[in-house]
Order: structure tokens, then C-alpha cells, then sequence
């Protein structure tokens, strides 16, 4: 019988720069005892104003719910700094929210997209989530969501 692991952490592996290949990761971070913090329009406008300003990380498509984040981004420089560490400091930073300690889960979940199918598979299914939290009818209703940059995909 095989028994199947769940992790418990997630696992954290360097960008794999592949040359003539986009690097696109997704990330979602998430509230201690998922508290829902996020979703309103002052939050909001301030991650997009702190991502706009951004030059370590650059931020593409995200899904703003109220207890967790889903964003894809791109390194804007090289070497690219901590990932895990530049989400939490850009929201915290941005002044939406109470100033209060251990308001995030320890640590955050990141994904490097290895094709272009598996960008658009999970952008599709990240941009429903409002619609499977029974939120708004149709993604498209979802005020806490949108694009900043375009990450156009490269490679196979």
C-alpha cells in the first residue's frame, strides 16, 4: 500500500534560470489563523501603489482574497532577493494595515511556472477563486483583482 505525504511546510527551491525561458513565479501568502485582512478597496490600492514601485520583485496577475494573496511575479533584478521575505515587507509596508505583529503564516507557498500551459492553468483556475469561495458570481465581478505588468511567457 502506498502511503501519500502531505507537506506540512512548503518547499522552497532557487529560481531555475533557463535561458530563453520566462521566469514567472506564483505566490500566495496568507493570514495567521486566516484572519480576513486584505480584501477591501484601501488594501488594495495600497499593494498596487507598493507592487507599481516594486524593482526586486515585479508583480503580474493577482487574486486579492480576504484572508490570503495569490499574485505572479518576476524577478526585476538579479540576483533576484528573497521572495518570501519581499511579499510580506511590501504589504506590511504599504500602510493598509494595522501595524500589529504575526499577522502572516510563516512562511508562503511560491511555484516557478515551467510552461506557458501551466501559467495559463493556474492563472484560470487563481482567478476563479472569488467564484469558488462564493464571493461574486463571475471572476470578472471581483474587485480585489487585475494585472500590473504583462509577464508574457517565453519559451516551451
Amino acid at each position: 500500500m502506498r502511503v501519500r505525504r502531505t507537506r506540512s511546510r512548503p518547499s522552497h527551491n532557487e529560481l531555475l534560470e533557463v535561458p530563453g525561458r520566462s521566469n514567472i513565479l506564483f505566490v500566495t501568502v496568507a493570514a495567521k489563523n486566516r484572519v480576513p485582512l486584505f480584501a477591501s478597496e484601501p488594501v488594495h490600492e495600497a499593494l498596487v501603489s507598493a507592487w507599481r514601485s516594486a524593482d526586486h520583485w515585479r508583480v503580474g496577475h493577482y487574486v486579492i482574497m480576504p484572508d490570503h494573496i495569490h499574485l505572479f511575479c518576476t524577478p526585476g533584478r538579479y540576483p533576484p532577493s528573497s521572495l518570501r521575505t519581499w511579499v510580506k515587507r511590501r504589504v506590511s509596508e504599504s500602510g493598509a494595515l494595522p501595524a500589529q505583529a504575526g499577522i502572516w503564516l510563516p512562511d508562503c507557498w511560491d511555484t516557478q511556472m515551467r510552461t506557458g500551459a501551466h501559467y495559463t492553468e493556474t492563472w484560470a483556475y487563481v482567478r476563479e477563486n472569488p467564484v469558488r469561495a462564493g464571493l461574486v458570481p463571475f471572476a470578472s465581478d471581483w474587485p480585489y483583482s487585475g494585472e500590473l505588468i504583462l509577464l508574457d511567457w517565453r519559451g516551451p
